[in-house]
């Protein structure tokens, strides 16, 4: 286990340090500083883990075994008597650690940093503007906006327009801003022009009662890998209340939920190609570049299904939870069928 894990540390490595060098180079220039930079450098890299951990439990798999047979401690560990399986429980028991640290500890924490500064990139939009509409006893108000930023708790909407209607859906105020700030206090802006039923265009400041919080849109908005992993089931239950559509959410749910098994899966695949019966000469290169393809192969397939499970072809779970079991079950037949000596 400890070779696993230094192996997987060592992929980890390399990678979280192209991944952030190439990444602050790219958030310099719209950054005021570099410490600046580099934190948000980091903020996207921790974004960045999930879509290449399961190659780096697969490559370290491989490391790890490489190191055992070239000093022949796999010949000698198969010789003793020990199975497959007895061999490979310590990779298997590390991809699960890993998985479950990576769904209970970094997804909280990446979720923390990026949603610290919002913008459109994190938000589901229509037509490619934020639409936010609130219906009251009083009437309605309908607001768009071009882009979203966030200044401490509140939410600024930048070159904003809200319709402000009577019960009987009558437009009675249009207001055009650059800048609408919603508030717990509810939403403000200055310098707006706006238009009303009576007179014409009046710039002034103006000021709106309104139930919307910014958490209330953020919760209501936010994408689902913007939303922690121990937050998403009571999210979930909110949305389903309201009638909101939250098929993408379970899919994210049951990802994490479900991604110490797809380590689990990408570490058998790993023990599979390095299974040999050369004692010396390990064709550890040949092997590598075969193992890489499969898994790219596998990440393509496991996204394929959960496309699947997002647009409701398949269910969530059943999305989730079939690729992982048919790599095992492949990995471990190999596996089982090949002669370690």
């Amino acid at each position: 286990m400890r070779r696993f894990f230094s192996g997987v540390g060592l992929v980890l490595l390399v990678v979280c340090g192209i991944i952030l060098a190439v990444t602050f180079v790219e958030r310099l220039p719209s950054n005021p500083n570099a410490v600046a930079a580099i934190m948000d450098a980091w903020s996207r890299l921790m974004e960045y883990i999930p879509l290449f951990l399961p190659m780096a439990i697969f490559m370290g798999t491989l490391f790890a075994s490489y190191n055992l047979t070239k000093s022949s401690e796999n010949i000698i560990i198969a010789g003793a008597g020990l199975s497959p399986y007895q061999m490979a429980r310590p990779f298997l028991v590390g991809a699960a650690l890993i998985g479950i640290f990576a769904t209970t500890v970094i997804n909280p924490y990446s979720v923390h940093l990026s949603t610290r500064e919002i913008t459109t990139d994190h938000l589901k939009l229509v037509d490619n503007a934020v639409w936010l509409r609130e219906a009251g006893e009083n009437g309605f108000i309908t607001l768009r906006a071009e882009s979203i930023g966030r200044d401490g708790e509140n939410l600024v909407f930048n070159n904003a327009t809200a319709f402000v209607q009577g019960s009987d859906f009558k437009l009675t105020e249009r207001v055009m801003a650059d800048h609408i700030t919603l508030s717990d206090n509810g939403m403000d802006a200055e310098s707006a022009h706006t238009w009303n039923g009576v007179g014409g265009d009046k710039q002034t400041s103006w000021h709106a009662d309104t139930q919307l919080t910014p958490r209330t849109v953020l919760d209501r908005y936010l994408q689902p890998d913007q939303i922690s992993f121990w937050q998403l089931p009571s999210f979930i239950k909110k949305m389903e209340n309201v009638g909101i559509p939250v098929r993408s959410h379970w899919v994210q749910f049951w990802t994490l939920l479900f991604l110490p098994l797809s380590m689990i899966a990408m570490a058998t695949l790993g023990i599979a190609f390095s299974q040999t019966r050369q004692r010396r000469n390990y064709s550890f290169g040949f092997k590598f570049s075969i193992g890489i393809a499969t898994c790219f192969a596998s990440y393509f397939t496991i996204n394929m299904f959960n496309a699947l499970g997002a647009t409701g072809v398949l269910p969530p779970i059943l999305a989730i939870i079939a690729p992982p079991l048919i790599i095992i079950a492949g990995a471990g037949v190999f596996i089982a069928s090949f002669d370690t000596i």
